[in-house]
């Protein structure tokens, strides 16, 4: 399922104009986004936690050359799944 799908759903449960379903998972999108941007996690009850957790640097191979590159510590997005959706998805 991707993006417009998702909104054709929540237009197909809430009604109203498609532009506003767009509008709302967009919504939701970003909130999720600006919250991860942040620092803060995200907790969704139901479907589970997004947060933002830092990966080490480390050293990495180019593979074309074969040379060693050294990769930066950066921040990546995780998500776990709350239990209820691990269960819904069994």
């Amino acid at each position: 399922m991707n993006k417009a799908a998702l909104a054709d759903k929540v237009h197909g449960v809430l009604g109203g104009t498609k532009a506003d379903a767009e509008r709302a998972v967009e919504a939701v999108i970003d909130g999720i986004v600006e919250g991860l941007k942040s620092g803060s996690e995200v907790s969704i009850a139901g479907l589970g936690i997004f947060e933002a957790k830092m990966r080490a640097a480390r050293t990495g191979r180019n593979p074309r050359t074969g040379e060693s590159i050294q990769i930066p510590a950066m921040r990546v997005p995780k998500f776990r799944a709350a239990k209820a959706l691990k269960d819904a998805v069994k």
